[in-house]
């Protein structure tokens, strides 16, 4: 048996293996025996580019990396998506020290409650799944779990399980309670939840004195919130916070986030402001309970492809200000918001060279198209941020198809007569010499069963940083309280919040795409009917599904959908880096397709 893992982006990291060398039978060895479509059958169905290109001409492997590095001579931006968790994909950013190229900062996914979660806690750490398996209740925020990390499941049964999502997603139809709340209200019901906890006197003062002693000044901070006002903002009565704070009451209560919350610009204020309640209860270093985000999974490791190079954000990358541009393993042109502008930029670059596995819309835009290697046919580790588990990606197959990262940059130093490169295992003994081993099974250095035990920050010695302000320039409350009893509603365009989650079959723009958008049936529209969904920075055609288990006051255009982020704006985050996907209204016309 060679034993491996998914290279995916993905919560669940899910290790398999298989009986031979070659096999495209992959057994599970997951929670619950199996694994999701993506990896049991997408990566295997889905049409690989299997030649380089220069100009739609298929040439020859080293014809393409010559005119890469003829290319790479100019001025340079590396652009790498995260479709391949593998580490040695940052190799490429030895290659781009060399020549004096530019890389990116920022995220796409994560990287506004990463922020978030920093300024409170110092470090982001991972919540083991231990404690999850330990909680009594367990509190699902904005995280479609059968959908992003499946494996997760086997975990919950047994507890009370309590759902705050604005879509009734299929564990919120089987939990406990579900609070349907409004796209980008979580950090208003966050303190909310939090200031009727210190009005009941159910606060952990004991806790807080030793490791978040600010308590009382976050408590005032909490009551510069008219209640009724935000109450009503929220959509909430005095019974469902009573309903909620009923089940955050329980002994081992643990908070499971998802990254739509964060798709904001406050979106740091979210996790800061969610983390704070779960201060104001005493949830860290105790046994069965915490707040499970995207931990830092490069934690505690000495990253050997750190580079000094300079960056530019990777949310609203300024393309033309680069002659050459290598996308490494992404898709900018369908991926990034306002998508209309990366477009027109990609077009109008000198190269635009692509390295990667499929096909999209950003190779069909490229000079230069190069096929990479897919994790299963070449050496690598994964790290996971949902997990402490550090887990072999073994070569389970063999094809003349493509390049490894390793191999692509080992020939462009060798082009470019550059200092030679270390071999390929000495790179990855680099990362695996940072593990901790118990029995067979290598973790994190950074590894804890019961993180924040002894405190906060890098040295454990620091306490919690409750929040006390944010700005939400987007959202004016009084304004939108006054408005909502204003005669003159009616005569306003039906604005609509848009949502744009995971799909189950697919990781982004990679492997199967849609064309759909979710509306709710009361919204008086056909279902198949042709819609015309606009913002203020573009407008697409989808197809009407209707979808009653959205908010009447949502749209939802999965995160696979073709042409979904010509509507999502560039904007980014206060604190992250991240990107607002979900910073935006839309409105619906169908008058001219009817």
């Amino acid at each position: 048996m060679i034993q491996s893992s998914c290279g995916l982006d993905c919560f669940d990291a899910c290790e398999f293996s298989v009986a031979e060398y070659n096999s495209c039978e992959l057994i599970a060895n997951t929670s619950n025996n199996t694994l999701c479509s993506l990896l049991n059958k997408e990566l295997f169905d889905t049409p690989r580019i299997e030649k380089p290109t220069i100009d739609g001409i298929e040439v020859s492997l080293e014809e393409a990396l010559d005119a890469t590095a003829l290319a790479l001579k100019e001025k340079a931006l590396l652009w790498r998506g995260s479709g391949n968790f593998g580490v040695m994909n940052e190799i490429t950013n030895l290659l781009f020290e060399q020549i004096g190229g530019t890389l990116t900062k920022g995220s796409l996914c994560d990287g506004a409650g990463g922020a978030g979660i920093e300024e409170g806690r110092g470090v982001n750490r991972t919540l083991p799944i231990e404690q999850i398996q330990n909680a009594e209740v367990v509190i699902v925020w904005g995280r479609n779990i059968s959908t992003t990390n499946s494996h997760f499941m086997p975990y919950l049964a047994g507890k009370k399980i309590v759902v705050i999502d604005p879509v009734a997603t299929p564990i919120a139809k089987k939990a406990d309670l579900h609070i349907q709340i409004a796209p980008r209200k979580d950090v208003y019901l966050a303190l909310m939840l939090s200031r009727f906890i210190f009005m009941e006197d159910s606060e952990k003062i004991e806790w807080m004195d030793e490791y978040a002693s600010e308590y009382e000044d976050f408590y005032d901070f909490t009551r510069t919130f008219r209640l009724k006002g935000i109450l009503e903002y929220l959509e909430l009565n005095l019974g469902d916070i009573g309903k909620l704070i009923s089940y955050l009451k329980f002994d081992k209560v643990v908070i499971l986030v998802g990254v739509g919350v964060q798709k904001y610009s406050i979106g740091h204020s979210v996790l800061h402001a969610i983390d704070s309640l779960a201060s104001t209860l005493g949830l860290f270093g105790k046994e069965g309970c915490g707040v499970g985000y995207l931990g830092d999974s490069k934690l505690g490791f000495d990253n050997p492809f750190d580079v000094t190079t300079p960056r530019v954000s990777k949310v609203n990358t300024p393309f033309k200000d680069f002659k050459t541009v290598l996308v490494q393993g992404g898709n900018p042109a369908e991926s990034m918001p306002n998508s209309k502008r990366v477009q027109k930029e990609l077009e109008s670059l000198e190269t635009l060279i692509y390295f990667g596995l499929y096909h999209n819309e950003t190779s069909k835009r490229a000079k230069i198209v190069i096929p990479a290697k897919s994790f299963l046919e070449k050496k690598d580790i994964r790290l996971s941020y949902a997990d402490y588990k550090v887990s072999p990606m073994n070569p389970i197959m063999d094809t003349d198809i493509g390049i490894s990262e390793y191999d692509f940059v080992k020939e462009l130093y060798k082009k470019g007569n550059f200092s030679q490169l270390n071999k390929e295992q000495e790179y990855i003994d680099k990362w695996l010499n940072h593990c901790q081993k118990q029995e067979n099974t290598l973790y994190s250095p950074a590894y804890q069963m019961l993180p924040y035990q002894n405190g906060f920050g890098e040295d454990e010695d620091d306490e919690f940083i409750f929040i006390d302000d944010f700005e939400d320039y987007f959202e004016d409350i009084k304004r939108l309280i006054k408005y909502r009893k204003s005669s003159n509603k009616e005569n306003k365009k039906q604005e609509y919040w848009l949502i744009t989650p995971k799909a189950k079959h697919s990781l982004n723009t990679q492997f199967r795409r849609d064309n759909s958008v979710h509306i709710h049936p009361d919204l008086g529209y056909e279902n198949n009917q042709e819609l015309s969904i606009s913002s203020s920075y573009g407008e697409h055609k989808f197809i009407a599904k209707h979808n009653s288990d959205l908010r009447v006051d949502c749209v939802l255009i999965t995160a696979n959908t073709l042409g979904v982020n010509t509507l999502t704006p560039d904007t980014i985050s206060q604190e992250g880096e991240g990107a607002c996907y979900q910073e935006v209204k839309v409105t619906i016309n169908a008058k001219d397709i009817l």
